[in-house]
């Protein structure tokens, strides 16, 4: 027997889970017969793909015992199974990046996601623990002569043996027979816990979380026999099954209710809410397949992080073929879960076949388009609803769900603006933006081009934006004095990727995008030109002095035409890249070039005018440092020196 020690977060995690983390201590089964139905499905998959496998004779199940008397409760299926080291992998460790983070978070606060842990990591087995004081997995992979016991009671370590075919504990579950694979977990029942050692419960549970799931399972008990009496007088061993092991998505949705379908999402996600969105679609004609696609409450833990893993699972005639495939939406679209079942193509497709398979990229492109539309349909249902004179509460509902969306997806949707440039006008129905129009769309959150557009200015020729990394700074930004004198509208952009993004886009519809923080985009704000050629002429001396002081720290220095109360601002040049960008381009540890900002003085403002006499050369650079650094600083920018920009302060205070 070789003891081992869990993996850290392994341990943070079982702490929180034994110290009833959850309040629904009911789920633990339903994460153990998934794990089952899991090993049922790669099973099938490497009996149609490997040829090991090939020969294999077996019967799809899982099974489900109990002992009332000793509290003991067992799952087992007739899967792949395991070996030693699929136990260290799969039982011992978490590998997935930022988990550790995570559950250190979670550990620090219990409400930050409590129903989402378990299926955050994909660790359903290790919530067993919250009903079990002790729990062993008797395993044999499938074509291997190996059986192993793994044993926790989900402190600090577990233990692996190999153990004989002849033994008491392999003939109690049958790998005693070469032909039996697959594993069994016995989960000896913690003094909280001992009703889930009852027919009734178990039974009731698997109705209620498993019934969905595609293979038969089995419930085992003993009924006892009785005579006219009522007198027992003996019992026998009886065997049902207590689930309608179909496919869920192939059913017709006539036949299907909301709680069908919940309670399939619940099953193959691991999440304890209902989804916010549910489609379903039956394809016929030169191509058949099936896909039931979900949309979370909550934005998946792992969903900005590089090795995020899948939430599709491809299946090929209801027989599992991956759930490890990313390719098979795009990736803006990774926090979308469910099942895509192909009749079309072959059982023992590969990997390698389904990235250049004509099939798939057809049930792809069919499904993006179909989400998209469902997406916008969500939107425009929401926007009528917040429109309605005396709102119901459906419409009440239809503002909820579509605001849940937005804060949880609008980024990841954004990404789909860049990426994907067939879908790319769906698309731009759907992202939703801050705005400098609070009454907009009925709660002064979120807002469209469509709506944006509805109320541009009748001499308004372009959607204006502006990008930085925070709201509240960007909502103060004197960039905006201009636009808000005269009455357009600025889209307020705070997302880190908007930089990319939106000047990728360059139009909605008609309508070119243009970013106030960007040289030439005050050219509607209606200045008359003679009157502004005045104002260059009478400005170039206090400019000239000003690009002096600050040589090479500016690309040029300019009087600007949209400034009112401020004394400067910054924007760049129209073809060079943003602050923003530059920022993410050297976080990502890329080469970006170094983007000179250009600065724009107003030459009415007070600090501005006394340059216009002064000829002393400290006081020029004291001024001119402050009017770039202060503007920096709105903007969102960094200081190269702060020390420097405190010293021109203090010294300008004195004077």
């Amino acid at each position: 027997m070789a003891k081992y020690q869990f993996q850290t977060e392994v341990n943070q995690l079982l702490k929180l889970i034994i110290h009833s983390m959850y309040s629904n201590k009911d789920i633990f089964l339903r994460e153990i017969v998934s794990n089952a139905s899991d090993a049922l499905d790669k099973l099938n998959y490497l009996m149609v793909s490997e040829d090991a496998y090939k020969n294999l004779k077996t019967e799809p199940r899982i099974d489900i015992s109990f002992n009332d008397v000793a509290k003991v409760l067992t799952v087992q299926d007739s899967g792949i199974g395991m070996n030693e080291e699929d136990l260290n992998n799969n039982l011992g460790t978490i590998a997935r990046s930022g988990t550790k983070a995570f559950i250190e978070k979670i550990s620090n606060d219990k409400n930050a996601g409590e129903s989402n842990l378990i299926g955050q990591f994909g660790v359903g087995f290790y919530s067993a623990f919250m009903a079990a004081k002790e729990i062993n997995v008797y395993t044999r992979k499938a074509a291997s002569d190996k059986i192993y016991k793994w044993s926790s009671d989900g402190t600090n370590s577990y233990s692996i043996e190999e153990i004989k075919s002849d033994s008491d504990e392999a003939k109690k579950f049958g790998f005693d027979k070469p032909e039996t694979h697959g594993s069994a977990i016995e989960m000896v029942l913690n003094d909280d816990s001992k009703d889930y050692a009852s027919r009734w419960k178990i039974e009731e549970l698997i109705k209620r979380y498993s019934d969905h799931i595609a293979f038969p399972i089995y419930l085992h008990y003993t009924q006892n026999k009785y005579d006219d009496k009522g007198n027992v007088t003996g019992s026998e061993n009886k065997v049902d099954q207590v689930n309608t092991a179909s496919a869920l998505w192939k059913r017709p949705k006539s036949e299907l209710k909301p709680e069908d379908y919940n309670a399939f999402y619940k099953t193959i996600s691991h999440d304890s809410q209902d989804p916010l969105h549910y489609v379903h679609t039956h394809a016929e004609g030169t191509q058949e397949y099936t896909t039931l696609f979900y949309v979370p409450q909550q934005a998946p833990f792992d969903m900005y992080q590089a090795d995020y893993k899948s939430g599709v699972k491809l299946y090929v005639k209801r027989v599992f073929i991956t759930d490890d495939d990313r390719e098979l939406l795009p990736s803006y679209l990774r926090f979308v879960r469910g099942i895509i079942d192909s009749e079309d193509l072959p059982l023992n497709v590969s990997r390698e076949i389904l990235q250049q398979n004509r099939i798939l990229d057809n049930i792809k492109s069919a499904s993006v388009k179909k989400l998209l539309s469902e997406f916008k349909k969500l939107g425009e249902t929401a926007d009528k609803a917040r429109k309605a004179e005396n709102p119901t509460d459906d419409d009440k509902k239809a503002i909820e769900k579509w605001n849940k969306f937005v804060e949880n997806f609008n980024r990841p949707m954004k990404e789909g603006l860049y990426s994907d440039y067939t879908n790319r006008d769906e698309i731009a129905e759907i992202v939703r933006f801050k705005s400098t129009d609070e009454s907009g769309n009925g709660d002064g959150k979120w807002t469209s081009f469509k709506d944006y557009v509805s109320r541009m200015k009748p001499d308004q020729k372009a959607i204006y934006y502006i990008t930085g990394n925070n709201e509240k700074n960007l909502r103060a930004s004197p960039l905006l004095e201009a636009y808000k004198n005269k009455g357009f509208e600025v889209l307020i952009m705070a997302d880190d990727i908007d930089d990319i993004v939106i000047p990728s886009l360059m139009k909605y519809k008609d309508f070119e995008l243009k970013g106030v923080n960007r040289a030439g985009s005050d050219e509607e704000l209606g200045i008359d030109k003679d009157e502004a050629k005045k104002k260059e002429e009478a400005f170039k001396p206090v400019q000239e002095k000003i690009k002096k002081a600050l040589g090479e720290r500016v690309k040029d220095v300019v009087l600007s035409k949209r400034l009112s109360d401020s004394p400067s601002c910054i924007v760049v040049d129209e073809h060079d890249p943003g602050i923003q960008m530059e920022r993410m381009m050297r976080a990502m540890g890329q080469a970006a070039p170094e983007v000179k900002p250009i600065l724009e003085v107003n030459a009415d403002h007070a600090i501005v005018k006394t340059l216009e006499n002064s000829t002393d050369e400290g006081y020029i650079s004291d001024v001119s440092e402050v009017l770039l650094d202060q503007a920096l600083l709105v903007s969102g920018a960094e200081l190269s020196s702060p020390t420097d920009f405190i010293k021109s302060m203090n010294k300008l205070i004195v004077k």
